[in-house]
């Protein structure tokens, strides 16, 4: 992190008295979803309780719904979770997968940043859930002189459960600021031609080594409640326009691709066709016993994509009789993927920076 006090100077005509002030900067704040400190019972508790309380993520009734989270979901899931995460765990950092590939991300992003535009910003990362807080990371930047703020949701799909809850909390920092400073939010990148031809090269780079081509992509989004779809949320739509762009990008036919819906929690009907039912439909039924599965929705590889999709899902597809299971990882520090982040940066921090 940029050191403020180095630059720090007492405003023109002000008097002796005068507290110093940092010189003015750009903020760039990424920001992920959230990872736990540990996957022991405690510090997955309270990560949990943090995801799951959140309305924007589970929006029944508190009166109803945290009854049911803190005596119940809360005693038990800790453990299972628990177990989840120790299986890909980053035991030499000390840290998840997620918190690896974002620091990589974000030190990447400010090389770029810093090679094309010096001191006059500053690049960070933050987490909706858990460690580093946005709260933390907003009161850094305002603390180091960033007197206007890009504020980035690392999701290249809008969704009010990952999007949305990302920018409320940024609000809700910038809420506790004496001197606000000018803030940006970042619209959703699903279509922007860079992140398609980023996910395009990671898909040809992984088929080309190996030995037979997949029988049909599986492009596994996270999922959300069908009902959101119904009330207005554009996931869903942006989801399949993704997998259409990156269809014809690659020039292939319906047939070698497929867009599907991971991680359903809950009672009620998700956004079909379930990831774990498909693939296994995709091998008994439609004899696809060679498949290969991305993750266009995760910028980065996490709990989802490397326990969810490459065990579970992969699970499911074997015991319907599949053969050949390939997971093409997300695109991470890929350097395709940042120079499609920066570029979108860029874009959005028109007017502020020359």
């Amino acid at each position: 992190m940029l050191d403020a006090t180095k630059t720090a100077q007492r405003p023109t005509h002000a008097p002796t008295d005068h507290p110093k002030v940092p010189a003015e900067r750009v903020g760039i704040l990424l920001a992920n979803l959230g990872t736990p400190d540990h996957y022991s019972y405690w510090p997955m508790r309270r990560y949990l309780n943090e995801f799951l309380s959140d309305r924007r993520v589970i929006d029944y009734s508190p009166w109803l719904w945290q009854p049911l989270l803190q005596l119940i979901i809360l005693t038990k899931r800790p453990f299972s979770s628990g177990e989840a995460y120790k299986s890909i765990w980053n035991e030499e950092q000390g840290e998840s997968p997620l918190m690896t590939i974002t620091k990589d991300q974000t030190a990447k992003m400010t090389k770029v940043m810093q090679d094309r535009y010096g001191d006059q910003v500053m690049v960070d990362f933050c987490m909706r859930y858990g460690n580093p807080s946005t709260k933390s990371k907003v009161r850094e930047m305002v603390e180091a002189g960033c007197r206007k703020i890009l504020f980035f949701p690392l999701y290249p799909h809008y969704a009010g459960a990952t999007s949305a809850t990302a920018n409320d909390q940024f609000f809700r920092a910038l809420m506790d600021e004496k001197w606000q400073p000018t803030v940006r939010t970042v619209d959703p990148y699903y279509q922007h031609p860079l992140y398609i031809e980023a996910l395009a090269q990671s898909i040809e780079t992984a088929y080309a080594k190996l030995e037979t081509r997949p029988d049909i992509l599986v492009c596994s989004y996270h999922g959300v409640p069908k009902r959101y779809l119904m009330e207005g949320d554009p996931y869903h739509c942006q989801c399949q326009k993704t997998t259409r762009l990156l269809k014809e990008r690659l020039g292939w036919d319906d047939s070698e691709i497929v867009t599907t819906f991971q991680s359903r929690f809950g009672p009620e009907e998700w956004l079909k066709p379930y990831t774990v039912e498909e693939v296994a439909r995709l091998a008994e039924e439609d004899g696809k016993k060679n498949i290969a599965v991305c993750a266009p929705a995760f910028s980065a590889d996490c709990i989802e994509t490397l326990e969810e999709i490459n065990e579970e899902i992969k699970e499911s597809f074997e015991e319907a009789g599949g053969e050949h299971f390939t997971y093409i990882p997300c695109l991470n520090d890929d350097d395709a993927h940042i120079t499609a982040l920066a570029a979108v940066v860029e874009e959005n921090l028109n007017g502020w920076l020359e």
